[in-house]
């Protein structure tokens, strides 16, 4: 019932996760993603439980294929599961479960890993795939969202649409990026527009915010205000 891509982006050391769906809110259950460990997607009757065993297992420094099969080791559902993890050093793995609803599959390449099931053909995971080894250029939110587009264009979801979520981190203990829609007849255009929103308004100001590398982030009032007025924004802090 869904269909995902997690990649590695060795040039930032991002790990990111976007995935489509006709179901409701697939942000809240399949992504997963842990700075400098992996990215996990976790789908086809979603065990949730799953994701966060294999992204620990990652963190030991097992591969993905062990990492995952030891997470799914316990969990007598495996037949019914689908699941793909992507770690730092670009290597990648998935398990399709055989009671995985037709269309069923994967496909990998370094740093990145594809999956689906209730597709519409195989072709959504090959275009998928296909569409973001094409958009190296981009910067990875965007090469994902491509990617994403390309698998719809080829049938996606086979029973419709209606979730889509992007997840992404880089260096700190939360996302860059988080985005979700929850509900919408075309999900990913939706996405689309939310990552544009994210682009413009959210990430030119990542830096400022709160990070391991400045715990207390931008908090000059003076210079907060500076910012404000060169936007025509009438907020001031007390004083």
């Amino acid at each position: 019932m869904t269909w995902s891509i997690v990649a590695h982006d060795p040039a930032t050391g991002a790990f990111a996760v976007a995935v489509a769906t006709c179901n409701f809110a697939v942000g809240a259950s399949c992504p997963y993603v842990r700075s400098g460990v992996g990215a996990v997607s976790t789908q086809s009757f979603t065990n949730r439980y799953l994701a966060p065993a294999i992204l620990d297992g990652l963190a030991r420094g097992l591969g993905p294929a062990d990492a995952i099969e030891g997470a799914l080791a316990g969990d007598r559902g495996r037949a019914i599961r689908q699941v793909h993890a992507v770690d730092r050093h670009g290597r990648a793995a998935a398990w399709t479960g055989g009671n995985c609803v037709e269309w069923c599959g994967d496909a990998a390449a370094p740093g990145v890993s594809v999956a689906g099931n209730m597709l519409a053909g195989p072709a959504v995971v090959a275009e998928t795939l296909a569409a973001f080894a094409a958009g190296a250029a981009l910067p990875l939110p965007e090469r994902l969202m491509a990617a994403m587009e390309a698998g719809e264009a080829a049938g996606g979801d086979r029973r419709g649409r209606q979730s889509a979520a992007m997840l992404l981190t880089t260096t700190e203990d939360f996302p860059d990026l988080n985005l979700r829609v929850d509900d919408h007849a075309a999900p990913l255009p939706e996405l689309r527009r939310l990552l544009g929103l994210w682009r413009e308004t959210r990430a030119p100001f990542l830096h400022e915010a709160p990070r391991k590398a400045d715990p207390s982030g931008a908090c000059d009032i003076d210079t907060i205000e500076a910012g404000w007025i060169a936007r025509s924004v009438t907020l001031r802090f007390r004083r």
